[in-house]
């Protein structure tokens, strides 16, 4: 039996997702324990592999996020991927490989935002959800730029984009693959219609949906994939929206994206024999 530790942080139920996955790891024949990424107690060394689930509290501390997993062995997805992922300006880099990209202004502390001139989102480049994130109308530019000032005060850089109209009609497209292969898919209606204190969990949660994957969709997510640096991902989520000029990259999810296992429980069988794999 394989000790196994699944990183989370700290809070009650959350994440409806580890229930599943730590019954689908125990009929694999594995002990597999929730821990905290940043209780000090916790010894990562006596576990034979660490999983990052849902450690969502990071944001606001990189640095010590990053610290934290340079140092975990045998960690999944691996610190590289990590590093990469958890933060946005990855999008720079994939548009430079050639991939449709999200229109993406990088507003990064001591430089000045450039707004576009039709609705548009701000949002910091390190974050979770869509907490720290609002959209504005064209001309809310003095708005918008509190909203940047506010960000940059706290050493976090900020990312602006154009509102992606086709979010509000048939919401961003979310496609998990497990182990490499596409796994199943999910809508992510609009979230940035309501205010900061109306986005709490459930409200995000009620948001998601089981979608039927577009074939093209699902091509245009494994190129996307199959251009990164990083291969072997035990899980990764490519998210997705609709526009003119055909599907684009909003985000590229292989830290702790929740994978909605609570809505394809098959999933979790999926995810635990590809975690069996790497031990």
């Amino acid at each position: 039996m394989s000790k196994i530790a699944i990183a989370t942080c700290g809070g009650e139920n959350v994440d409806p997702d580890s229930p599943l996955l730590l019954t689908a790891l125990a009929n694999e024949g594995h002990d597999a324990l929730l821990c905290v990424w940043d209780d000090p107690v916790v010894d990562w060394d006596s576990y034979e592999l660490t999983v990052i689930r849902s450690t969502w509290d990071y944001a606001s501390r990189r640095e010590e996020f990053l610290l934290w997993a340079r140092d975990v062995p045998r960690l999944w997805n691996p610190y590289e991927v990590v590093r990469y992922s958890s933060d946005k300006h990855y999008l720079g880099d994939m548009a430079t490989r050639g991939h449709r990209v999200v229109t993406s202004f990088f507003c990064d502390v001591g430089t000045s935002p450039q707004f576009p001139k039709a609705d548009f989102v701000v949002k910091p480049t390190v974050g979770a959800g869509s907490m720290d994130a609002a959209r504005y109308k064209a001309y809310e530019t003095e708005g918008a730029s509190a909203h940047v000032e506010r960000l940059h005060a706290q050493g976090r850089d900020v990312l602006i984009q154009p509102y992606i109209t086709s979010v509000d009609e048939v919401g961003e497209r979310a496609l998990v693959f497990i182990d490499g292969e596409f796994s199943h898919a999910m809508t992510k209606a609009a979230m940035l219609n309501v205010s900061d204190l109306d986005r709490n969990k459930i409200f995000r949660w009620e948001q998601m949906s089981v979608a039927v994957a577009e074939p093209d969709a699902i091509v245009f997510a494994e190129a996307v994939l199959a251009g990164l640096d990083f291969k072997d991902l035990l899980y990764s989520r490519v998210d997705i929206v609709d526009t003119p000029e055909g599907w684009a990259l909003m985000e590229l999810e292989l830290v702790e994206p929740s994978l909605f296992l609570y809505f394809e429980p098959a999933a979790a069988a999926k995810l635990a024999r590809a975690i069996s794999a790497r031990i």
